[in-house]
């Protein structure tokens, strides 16, 4: 049978299978995530080949060390959390410590935005440090995006797309959910 008299579906699967390995190639080789644009682009193909695609690469990976993950810039391939320790203890400089103060300033931004530092403060019950703010400001994490009309006009503060990418989110809608704070305070 030529590949002419091949039923649609088997020419459609081995289509996906080589744009997949094409996607592949191009997640190597890109510095940054690549945007759903840029494969359609790239490939010159649409949206439902494109899906077709994804879908071959996510399940061939699956058997591997490295996953394909999305993010708010893009698709990018990475190595699965399993590995984490490994990495870790063969490039220990790789390793960065998050203070718990930066860590519970960047979960209220999180959750909470817009809020500003008054916010922060009110929920955190402490003074956010200045140091800690110009750490996320540096790491790209979190932005000033308007001021809230109120006394002193203070500056409201986002998290950007680095944020999501740095915790290998797609959307704030990826963060786990809050625990119900009144159920926990009642089983204690």
């Amino acid at each position: 049978m030529s590949d002419t008299q091949k039923p649609d579906f088997l020419q459609a699967h081995k289509k996906a299978e080589t744009f997949s390995r094409y996607i592949e190639v191009l997640l190597h080789a890109s510095e940054t995530p690549l945007t759903d644009n840029d494969l359609k682009k790239h490939l010159m193909i649409g949206k439902s080949e494109l899906n077709d695609a994804l879908a071959v690469l996510q399940e061939r990976l699956s058997h591997g060390v490295l996953a394909l993950n999305k993010t708010a810039s893009g698709y990018r391939l990475q190595i699965k959390d399993s590995y984490s320790g490994l990495i870790q203890q063969v490039f220990p400089e790789r390793l960065e410590n998050l203070s718990q103060a930066l860590l519970e300033t960047l979960s209220v931004i999180a959750y909470k935005q817009p809020v500003t530092r008054t916010d922060i403060e009110q929920v955190r019950g402490v003074t956010v440090s200045s140091n800690i703010l110009r750490q996320l400001f540096d790491k790209g994490w979190i932005i000033e995006q308007g001021h809230k009309d109120t006394l002193g006009r203070p500056a409201l503060l986002h998290t950007t797309k680095a944020f999501l990418d740095a915790f290998g989110l797609d959307t704030l809608d990826d963060l786990p959910p809050l625990p119900d704070l009144e159920r926990l305070k009642s089983l204690s």
